[in-house]
């Protein structure tokens, strides 16, 4: 049977999206050679309906579309097959460089929930403190410590689903379907190098299953994976004048911007179940996986660098190291003659070329979830399950000192971490029945869910106010200062939530649907929400469809009670900003407040169009989301304030200059169309089409905590169109694949500065790859993505801090990636 994989585009609608993980409880352990069935199975609950009678879009994409890309995180591998997906390179980006962040739809990457096998996969530990501004603040899941090979298909509802999962689901949800083979499996090794010859990547992956006993599976997958890293650099203008004028301890690059390296990343997935009888089964799956990331940061200049080489006025910074007679004795002494004196101090004398701290951090996270599904005599299907999902961050910074250590100070620290913990419990129960003739499905059940978020101690040095606290040196590891008792604790919520979810045959031609689900958290009390959903024949050809629904995202617990220091430019300079609770008095002050849900609005219309060997499908829809959360703009502090600030304890407060607070602020309105299309060129040639227009308009917001240039990231920032183009042939032992990607031009505050903009165009990449069988389970394959080796735009501000291309560009900036693979099946 040949299948068109773009058949299954529409073939799961949305309300029956929330059965997912009860469908399929007649056919308890689901065969590999029954994919296709059980996919339009599961995803309608009617079993054999057709790809056309969904009523809201989803892209259904291959295991083997992952497989066969040259990158090894799963969100480039995401990005390069649906349109509607944006993720770029974080070079210097705090945290974010660890867990990069993603948009569907042009929302933040906590606005679209991921689930595994229908269940929802807990979000990450870390916080995009620095996120291009469409992402700063939101804290999503780490979708990278997924293994591609692991995976059956992934399902990426593009529409507003609050209404059948809850919290997280305003842009959409992708549901990752883990293979279940009880036999079999495949071996594969990768390695890729791009044209400058950096950034090697590696990777050893395996996939197999095996029975477990007579009547159940066990699938492993397993990925070893290491990164090296890119360096998209030029000179800074200031480390320029700095050799110039004759200090050769300067590096030259200053300051790296490239994609971050990466070592020991492993993975392992386990997805397995046991038919207990033709009418029960009871399933299992997890994951563990780590990783070490080591990126970049802002360089340190040693003559302007405050805190730590220069004071507030930019003169000079000497230290004085024996305070018992006054700390006066050094402030009418030059830098060479700190040098000569024991008392006196400059960090000229260890570091004269300046520095730039390394930051990175060392992740793991593991989930497991447990479930017993199945029907009753009466007809009713039933699943019941409990899951719990930990992600940690330890973060690691070198190359950098403790300025009030001074001499003593070591260089590098442990400045801590974040752990996120959630623990969910479900029922699901589903039930068909006929009503005056017409099929009435029903769902509806019960969740309970918990979510906690740890910040945990640093190491000592990493906050410690050491013996030039009082003179004007910067407190803890420069750059990211650790977290002290005053700030570590764990923060929680839990919350329940009941729904009922209907679709009803109403006519030969016409299907609806219905939605309703009740939430009540234990922050902020409780939200309800409904999902309407229809879908129209005309006739053969031509089919229509719609839903209208409202939706909410949960402000998460580390949003409420975060506090962190971060180093970034601001109005020119690099300074640090910190982070609040929005609860704290400094905060409300400047009207933070408790945080409270946002709510969307969703609306779609669709039309697919089955004419001859073309299948088409258009989709608009528009999601108006009020009350966003996001951090405030940059509130200046007065010196009352920093100094409460570091009365409560707040690390490296006493160096700020600016503070942000999460907030309910602004209201947004996106709209967007989404096409994808495709054609067969012949028996084993296919050509497929998807493109995306996206555009977010700010429709309300406060001035005050608001800037001009958020605005312009929020509505900017991403590229407007994306869209590639396929062409897929098989032949007698090989097979080859062609893909032209486009690139919407889109708008960069560089350095998150307005006095920096980047006007950057669209581009188009080509990505090419061959396999050739040399039997029927060994393969070697090879390919380019970006195979003519193309950058974006040149960055017109390059010498400020030394980025050679806009950090944000959608196509990336490492420019060709070309890659070998091997391939045994068993």
């Amino acid at each position: 049977m040949k299948v068109n994989k773009r058949r299954w585009l529409a073939s799961c609608s949305a309300p029956s999206l929330l059965a997912m993980a009860v469908a399929a409880v007649s056919s308890p352990v689901i065969a590999e050679d029954a994919l296709i069935e059980e996919v339009i199975t599961i995803g309608t609950r009617v079993e054999g309906r057709s790809a056309t009678d969904s009523s809201a879009p989803i892209d259904v994409v291959t295991g083997d579309e992952f497989v066969n890309q040259g990158d090894g995180d799963l969100n480039n591998l995401l990005r390069n097959v649906v349109p509607s997906y944006n993720v770029n390179a974080k070079p210097i980006s705090d945290a974010a460089s660890i867990v990069r962040p993603a948009n569907l739809r042009g929302l933040p990457p906590d606005s679209t929930l991921v689930l595994v096998n229908g269940k929802r996969r807990h979000r990450a530990s870390v916080i995009a403190f620095l996120g291009s501004g469409v992402s700063d603040g939101a804290q999503g899941p780490d979708i990278s410590a997924i293994p591609a090979i692991a995976l059956k298909q992934v399902e990426v509802l593009r529409d507003g689903a609050a209404a059948q999962y809850g919290s997280d689901a305003i842009a959409g949800v992708i549901n990752f379907q883990l293979k279940d083979a009880a036999e079999g499996g495949s071996v594969e090794v990768k390695h890729a190098t791009t044209a400058e010859g950096d950034g090697d990547q590696s990777m050893v992956a395996a996939n197999f299953g095996l029975p477990l006993t007579d009547s159940g599976f066990v699938n492993f997958s397993m990925e070893y994976r290491e990164q090296d890293s890119t360096s998209r650099s030029t000179q800074r203008d200031d480390a320029a004048q700095l050799i110039a004028d004759g200090n050769t301890f300067v590096a030259d690059p200053a300051q790296i911007w490239g994609q971050p390296e990466v070592n020991d990343d492993t993975k392992f997935f386990i997805n397995s179940a046991i038919e207990l009888s033709d009418k029960a089964e009871v399933y299992a799956f997890g994951n563990y996986a780590s990783r070490s990331t080591d990126g970049g940061f802002y360089f340190r200049n040693p003559e302007t660098r405050s805190g730590v080489y220069a004071d507030d006025e930019g003169n000079p910074l000497i230290g004085d190291l024996d305070p018992t007679n006054g700390t006066d004795s050094c402030e009418s002494v030059s830098v060479s003659e700190a040098h000569d004196l024991d008392e006196c101090f400059s960090f000229t004398e260890i570091l004269p070329g300046g520095f730039t701290p390394r930051f990175g951090g060392d992740l793991e996270d593991y989930s497991m979830v447990f479930g017993l599904r199945g029907e009753f005599a009466s007809g009713i299907g039933y699943d019941v399950s409990a899951s719990r999902g930990h992600n940690k961050v330890d973060f690691n910074i070198y190359n950098t000192v403790n300025a009030t250590m001074g001499p003593d100070t070591p260089t590098k620290f442990s400045p801590g971490g974040y752990a996120q913990t959630e623990t969910n419990f479900n029922i699901d129960l589903t039930k068909a029945t006929e009503i005056a003739g017409k099929t009435l499905y029903m769902a509806g059940g019960f969740e309970w869910r918990e979510e906690e978020f740890e910040v945990n101690l640093g190491d000592e040095a990493s906050w410690y106010k050491g013996p030039l606290t009082e003179q004007e040196f910067s407190i803890g590891s420069n750059g990211f200062p650790g977290f002290g008792p005053e700030v570590v604790g764990t923060f929680d919520r839990d919350n329940i939530a009941l729904y009922t979810d209907f679709e009803l045959e109403a006519t030969d031609s016409l299907r609806l649907g219905a939605a309703l689900r009740w939430e009540d958290f234990s922050d902020f009390g409780d939200t309800s929400n409904f999902k309407l959903s229809g879908h129209y024949e005309v006739n053969e050809i031509l089919a229509l469809r719609s839903t209208i629904s409202t939706g909410f995202r949960a402000p998460t617990p580390a949003q409420s009670n975060i506090s962190n220091v971060t180093t970034a430019f601001t109005e020119g300079q690099l300074q640090n900003k910190g982070t609040i609770p929005p609860t704290n008095p400094i905060a409300e002050l400047k009207g933070g407040k408790q945080l409270q849900p946002e709510e969307s609005e969703s609306f779609t219309l669709g039309a697919i169009v089955s004419a001859g060997d073309w299948e088409v499908t258009l989709d608009y829809f528009q999601i108006a989301v009020s009350d966003r959360i996001t951090q405030s703009a940059d509130q200046k502090l007065s010196d009352d304030e920093r100094a409460q600030l570091v009365a409560d304890g707040i690390s490296g407060a006493d160096s700020l200059d600016f503070f942000r607070f999460y907030t309910n602020d602004f209201d947004t309105k996106t709209r967007g169309i989404d096409l994808v299309a495709t054609y067969p060129l012949g028996e084993a040639t296919d050509l497929s089409f998807a493109a995306n227009w996206t555009d977010t308009e700010v429709t309300d917001y406060r001035e005050e905590t608001i800037s001009d240039m958020r605005l312009r990231q929020l509505e900017d920032g991403l590229p407007n169109v994306r869209g590639n183009a396929t062409i897929n042939h098989v032949g007698d032992g090989w097979r080859g694949l062609v893909r032209l990607n486009y690139y919407g031009s889109y708008w960069e505050a560089h350095l998150d500065d307005y006095s920096l903009p980047i006007d950057a165009g669209d581009e188009w990449t080509v990505d090419i790859e061959g396999a050739y069988e040399f039997s029927e389970s060994l393969s070697l394959i090879a390919g380019a993505e970006n195979l003519f080796n193309n950058y974006p735009d040149k960055n017109p501000w390059s010498g400020v801090a030394g980025a050679e291309y806009p950090e944000t560009a959608p196509m990336g900036f490492n420019g060709a990636l070309y890659y070998l693979r091997a391939q045994y099946d068993f």
